[in-house]
């Protein structure tokens, strides 16, 4: 890259008022790279199809212009007689005096990486960078390779060639201070949505959560929700779309309790046992979160929401939130829960999180939770034994009746074989 520093002053007529302007400007020159690879199958069946015929790549793009890769399997010039494979670039787009850098690698296919390289890259060009004048212009090699030698190398397999051609386009442009400059803020639709929700402006439905009412709009909620879009606008849409009672979405209430295990884990290790209920999830705090995160695209401040400051409170959150986020169709709401919940993954909380993926199909998060159960350090003495009664327990309350509750246990159990078995006797050995 070449920098030339202009500067310019302009003398003053006196020195008593003189005046002095300093104006600076840079050249800048640079190159705009990319490369492409060539594969030519069937060697052997191009060989004789003529001095100065070809087999051409597929175009392709790099700084604006297009090139093409051209092998020549009986050679360039007559004058070689097919003893040499030639091998050029070529420019295939319209342009005049386009200066480039090239390199042609023709690849050795054995695996000892003896490519046969012709590069104009990493070293001092004495006339500078190739130009090529026109459309069809080439650069490149007549003698590339001695057809004998090559049916004889590693650069042959399977009657298989291939090339790498990497292209440098020169690009140059000068850079001047910047006189007239107008600053675009970030956009800020959220804060206008949200600022509507709390106006109360204009809101023509609303929310009845355990007693209390939540005022919202339906074209926001439609808008953002393919659910809420269903049933206040959709063919099958609720008879009553002016008041909604949410009564009907059960999710895990966690409440949390220290028992002693003394018998699988030893004395001095108390577990959180996360116990599930069947109460409604959806209280009122979780609906003003969930329209929080509707109308301002951010999730609240749980503190400020609930009086709460605890990572406790906030996984609770999250575990919730996914729950109406998986309900809803907020996909954006249910990964940003996601990632919540999986920077909090510990022996306490991992069973739980767990069980809460698999119900809402959390893949990412079930193969976090999943690789945090195979690590040798949690599977040491009764943080194993914990992991799988925690487990089951979650797993057995999440199913409503015997039979799933047993299916649930052997599907754990069947789980807990795949996933650390194999890491227990790793660790054991």
């Amino acid at each position: 890259m070449g920098k030339v520093l202009l500067e310019a002053s302009k003398p003053s007529l006196s020195s008593a008022s003189s005046v002095s302007t300093t104006t600076t400007s840079t050249s800048v020159t640079e190159t705009v790279n990319g490369s492409h690879q060539f594969k030519i199958t069937g060697y052997s069946l191009s060989k004789g199809l003529g001095i100065g015929k070809y087999i051409a790549s597929d175009t392709f793009m790099v700084g604006g212009y297009l090139w093409a890769i051209y092998f020549y399997p009986d050679g360039k010039s007559p004058e070689d007689n097919a003893t040499y494979v030639s091998l050029f670039i070529a420019l295939a787009s319209e342009g005049t005096d386009v200066r480039a850098l090239f390199e042609l690698t023709l690849l050795d296919q054995s695996g000892k990486e003896r490519h046969k390289v012709h590069s104009h890259f990493g070293r001092t060009l004495e006339s500078g960078p190739y130009t090529l004048k026109y459309r069809g212009s080439m650069w490149g090699y007549k003698r590339f390779f001695k057809r004998t030698l090559l049916e004889q190398s590693d650069y042959l397999k399977d009657d298989c060639l291939s090339v790498h051609c990497s292209v440098g386009v020169v690009k140059s442009h000068t850079e001047g201070p910047k006189i007239y400059s107008i600053a675009v803020p970030p956009s800020n639709i959220s804060h206008h949505f949200g600022k509507l929700l709390e106006s109360g402006k204009g809101t023509d439905v609303s929310f009845e959560v355990d007693g209390e009412v939540f005022h919202a709009h339906k074209l926001v909620l439609a808008a953002r929700s393919p659910v809420f879009r269903a049933q206040l606008f959709g063919p099958m849409k609720d008879q009553n779309t002016k008041q909604i009672k949410i009564e009907d979405m059960e999710a895990p209430v966690f409440k949390v309790q220290c028992k002693s295990l003394s018998s699988y884990i030893g004395q001095n290790f108390m577990l959180l046992l996360i116990i599930l209920d069947n109460a409604p999830a959806m209280d009122a705090w979780h609906q003003a979160a969930l329209l929080h995160f509707i109308y301002w695209d951010s999730l609240p401040d749980m503190q400020e929401l609930t009086g709460l400051n605890s990572k406790w409170a906030s996984a609770l959150m999250s575990q919730h939130l996914l729950a109406a986020a998986d309900r809803y169709g907020l996909d954006r709401l249910r990964l940003i829960c996601e990632a919540n919940l999986c920077e909090d993954v510990t022996i306490n909380t991992v069973a739980t999180t767990l069980a809460l993926a698999e119900q809402h199909h959390c893949f990412q998060l079930k193969a976090v939770c999943l690789k945090f159960v195979a690590m040798p350090e949690n599977l040491r003495g009764g943080s194993f034994f914990a992991l799988i009664f925690i487990y089951i327990n979650v797993v057995a309350r999440f199913c409503y009746g015997m039979d799933i509750i047993l299916a649930g246990k052997f599907y754990l159990i069947m789980l807990i074989i795949r996933w650390t078995i194999p890491k227990v006797l790793c660790f054991l050995i």
